[in-house]
């Protein structure tokens, strides 16, 4: 029979307000859904648009359920040019634009009710997006963000608008709209200065994940917030109505009947020693102090185990969606947590309950429950994914859990009205993990919390079942105060569905990005977000998805140059002369040099990183290559279009290398402070300046012109130098001025990790003072000392001193100008024949000096034998390209000249 009781949900919409959108009049907002969807519906039937990279794996009647055009399509939205046409500006190279990189401390929590209003395995709070791009834009720009996740930057792009967010971030906004900030100066005196112009910023946002993209829609769309909360109190009611009954339990006075807030569900194990069943929750649960015990007895024989040491027992179950049997672990009914007489009570299973789960588990399969076959995934073969034998995603439920979500689910997805249908799904969704076997429960006394583990398929052998009251009654009260209170404009944010190197964005349209990129292997997302897509039956197409993933058979190579088309399609929409900041968590650094490959390789400059230190909310500046576990902000700019036009008049030459420095330095920072210090900008310092500059060179195919000594006398007959940092005579004088404020410059602190990075270590020490060797080395043993990489051959001390300094009168000291380039020219050659006896050795190289293969690298690519460069990349450790970012930059642009 079917249940009509969704035709009672109310209306959200006005059916008599004309509606402008994209420059066409409607006379209401179901007018322009309709002319829309059916714009999307004759689209759907193009095979060549079905073939866009990245397009979503569903039927078009879901892609269509799921869309809003021409505002948010679950797939690739064909209206995204009409929405730049409508909004955007042209590029003009003669505008007035000029930003530095952000470089102000952000310290933005995760508990904002904007930022919880739904879940999402990572997530950047808005309010730290809201900086950055009230920094980098004016009222009225286009910001895009390619990996969108729940949309939180279309999100700060319409807040930049509202002066009361605005003035929470600790601006102040004037009655005309120019926004000022508090800074404190070098001297600790409290200056207000101008930062930027009230007014909302448009967004483009994308993500491949139709899971991801539906969050953002509902985020960036106005809802009738009373309306809704009508809506979800009502679904919940037709719920209880139908099944109350399974959440029905006795209480312990024995005549009054109480509601389940969560059963909690126990796997049962087999006794190492007498093979007896043991209830893990009975036996390891400690009720004092709410942990579980890492030992414990059989309560039959009294021999101590621990969890590892015993066996996962499973039971037979027929299938009803299959009509196989499968094996299940055995899990059992151990505590029930329920409210009676309007307290919190809890109890242990009685006969009546046993007997409805009996009732529950004979009962037809829930119609509205997907059945997908999961596909070959990491999460399956290792961890807790593999002996809870889930093949299928009606496995991660319980039978009584199914019956309840798909209740939910089938009423949320048949409401009549488009909008309000929407906004229940994203409401409803939210209870399929908290529902699933997935939810732990984790006992803290009567305070129990039960949460799921984020960002992997973790089943845990105590699952707390909760009711869907339970789930949903609080979140449907949260969502509808949080909507009365935002009501972001609609047709502000336009969103795709796809990969992103296959946005058809225009050239030159977009005036900022903000992007958060998938890191490396850390979150297998079109694994996890399969949980949810299959209810809207419309998934992720994971062959584009940028990830390192072993079962799937993506490399860091591959990652690599997945991230690089994507990174290469920013700087084709990005308008020259504009800024990009990429948000990075890094877990291994040959990730992390990967993604600098990519962005280099893409056209992009770096002119700024630094990690953001979480509990601290401050940022420090990367100096060296160590940035394992931290969080990159960076701050990359698209070189304008008239330096792009000169380089390539004057590349390969002495002309062009000093073109680029001064345009570059123009970009950066010119004074940083931070208490009451001056903070060294280290992209101003020489050796990030050249490997920059040959960077630069190298990714548009040219050779490198002059010398690192050459570079680095020249620098000094150019440009003016302070505290080891050159600048343009236009921004000394600023520096100077603000230097005075300050009592020091804080030194940058250096790690020693290779050879090079040794070089710089012992240059600092001795641009403070000469040293003789005896004077250095206690202190050198002390920095160096057993952190060396394993595959890099160390130096001696004594080694380093000879090759890159000069003694006098028993001194070592840096080089003058003159010396400095002899003293490379000769080191140079010595690389140069390591190099050459690497390249003619038989077999695979364990140990190598990194510096020696730097040089070899770099002279074939001057001679453009990139062969010699792909050929002994092949003989080296894998790491060592991955974990060096010139080793890694001369091997891959040498692999897409020969086409490899």
């Amino acid at each position: 029979m079917t249940d009509n009781r969704h035709n009672l949900f109310p209306v959200s919409r006005s059916t008599d307000t004309p509606v402008v959108c994209l420059g066409m009049t409607f006379p209401n907002d179901d007018a322009r859904r309709t002319y829309y969807l059916e714009k999307l519906r004759e689209k759907l039937q193009d095979p060549a648009f079905r073939k866009i990279e990245g397009f979503p794996i569903g039927d078009d009647e879901d892609i269509l359920r799921m869309s809003d055009p021409p505002y948010y399509t679950a797939c690739p939205n064909p209206f995204i040019g009409d929405f730049i046409r409508s909004y955007g500006s042209k590029y003009t190279p003669a505008a007035a634009y000029h930003r530095e990189p952000f470089t102000t401390d952000v310290s933005e929590g995760k508990t904002d009710p904007l930022y919880t209003a739904h879940a999402y395995h990572t997530k950047v709070p808005h309010k730290a997006i809201m900086r950055y791009i009230l920094h980098y834009t004016n009222p009225g720009d286009i910001v895009f963000d390619g990996f969108c996740g729940t949309g939180m930057t279309g999100v700060a792009a319409q807040l930049c608008g509202d002066k009361g967010e605005v003035s929470e971030l600790g601006y102040r906004v004037a009655v005309n709209g120019s926004i000022t900030k508090d800074i404190q100066s070098a001297s600790g005196k409290s200056i207000t200065v101008p930062f930027s112009t009230l007014g909302t910023r448009r967004a483009i946002l994308n993500d491949l994940a139709p899971a991801a993209t539906f969050i953002a829609a509902n985020y960036g769309t106005s809802v009738d917030a009373v309306a809704f909360k009508s809506a979800a109190t009502t679904l919940l009611k037709d719920v209880e109505a139908e099944l109350g009954w399974m959440y029905e339990t006795l209480h312990t006075d024995g005549k009054s009947k109480g509601r389940m807030n969560y059963t909690i569900w126990s796997d049962v194990f087999a006794c190492s020693e007498c093979g007896k069943d043991i209830v893990f929750v009975n036996e390891a649960l400690d009720e004092e102090s709410g942990s579980t015990r890492e030992t414990f007895p059989c309560p039959h024989c009294g021999v101590e185990s621990s969890k590892a040491g015993l066996e996962l027992l499973y039971e037979s179950t027929f299938d009803r969606a299959n009509g196989t049997t499968v094996s299940l672990p055995k899990r059992i009914p151990v505590l029930i947590h329920y409210t009676a007489k309007g307290a919190k009570h809890q109890k242990k299973p009685d006969k009546n309950d046993l007997d409805v789960l009996s009732k529950i588990a004979a009962m037809p399969f829930p119609d509205h429950m997907p059945t997908l076959e999961l596909p070959d995934m990491q999460m399956r073969r290792v961890g807790r994914m593999q002996p809870a034998h889930i093949t299928h995603i009606h496995h991660f439920f319980l039978p009584r859990a199914a019956q309840a979500l798909s209740s939910v689910w089938k009423r949320a997805s048949s409401c009549n009205d488009q909008r309000l249908r929407q906004m229940l799904v994203f409401f409803v969704e939210q209870a399929i993990w908290t529902a699933s076997v997935l939810n732990r429960f984790r006992p803290t006394g009567y305070s129990q919390v039960n949460q799921y583990l984020s960002g992997v398929f973790y089943v845990p052998s105590q699952h707390a079942e909760c009711s869907p009251w339970y789930i949903l009654e609080g979140k449907a009260k949260r969502l509808e105060k949080l909507f009365s209170q935002f009501r972001p404009t609609s047709g502000t944010t336009a969103i795709t569905t796809q990969d992103l190197s296959s946005t058809k964005l225009a050239d030159n349209s977009v005036d900022y990005i903000f992007t958060d990129p998938p890191f490396g292997e850390n979150i297998y997302y079109s694994d996890l977000n399969i949980l949810v897509e299959a209810w809207h039956g419309v998934r992720t197409a994971p062959a584009k998805e940028v990830i390192v993933d072993r079962v799937k058979e993506k490399t860091l190579l591959d990652y690599q140059r997945m991230m690089s088309d994507c990174f290469v399609n920013y700087c084709r929409v990005l308008k020259p002369g504009r800024w990009m900041t990429v948000e990075f968590h890094n877990s291994r650094n040959s990730v992390w040099n990967a993604i600098q490959e990519a962005l280099q390789h893409a056209g992009f400059v770096v002119a700024d990183v630094r990690t953001l230190d979480k509990k601290q909310g401050s940022f420090q500046q990367v100096v060296s290559g160590n940035t394992v576990k931290r969080d990159l902000i960076i701050s990359a700019y698209k070189p304008s279009g008239e330096l792009e036009e000169r380089f390539q008049k004057k590349a390969g030459t002495e002309e062009g290398v000093w073109d680029f420095v001064t345009t570059h330095l123009r970009q950066l920072p010119v004074f940083v402070a931070k208490d009451s210090k001056s903070e060294q900008v280290t992209e101003r310092q020489t050796y990030l300046l050249f490997d920059r500059m040959v960077a630069f060179h190298v990714q548009r195919g040219f050779p490198i012109p002059i010398s690192s000594p050459e570079f680095h006398a020249g620098l000094r007959q150019r440009f003016p130098e302070r505290d080891g940092m050159y600048f343009l005579p236009e921004q000394v004088t600023e520096y100077d001025q603000r230097r005075l404020e300050v009592k020091e410059v804080e030194q940058l602190q250096l790690f020693v990790s290779d050879e090079k990075s040794a070089i710089q270590w012992v240059r600092s020490q001795l641009l403070q003072e000469p040293m003789s060797f005896k004077e250095l080395q206690p202190i050198y043993m002390k920095e160096a000392q057993q952190v060396w990489e394993k595959h890099e051959q160390p130096l001696e001390l004594r080694t380093i001193l000879e090759q890159n300094f000069v003694e006098d009168s028993g001194k070592w000291c840096v080089a003058d100008s003159k010396n400095e380039v002899h003293l490379e020219q000769i080191r140079h050659r010595a690389l140069l024949k390591e190099f050459q006896q690497y390249f003619e050795a038989k077999g695979k190289l364990k140990v190598v000096r990194t510096e020696a293969l730097r040089a070899g690298f770099k002279e074939a690519w001057q001679k453009k034998d990139y062969t010699t460069i792909v050929d002994m990349a092949k003989r080296i450790p894998e790491l060592v390209i991955q974990e060096d970012q010139a080793l890694l930059m001369y091997f891959d642009n040498a692999s897409l000249l020969k086409g490899e």
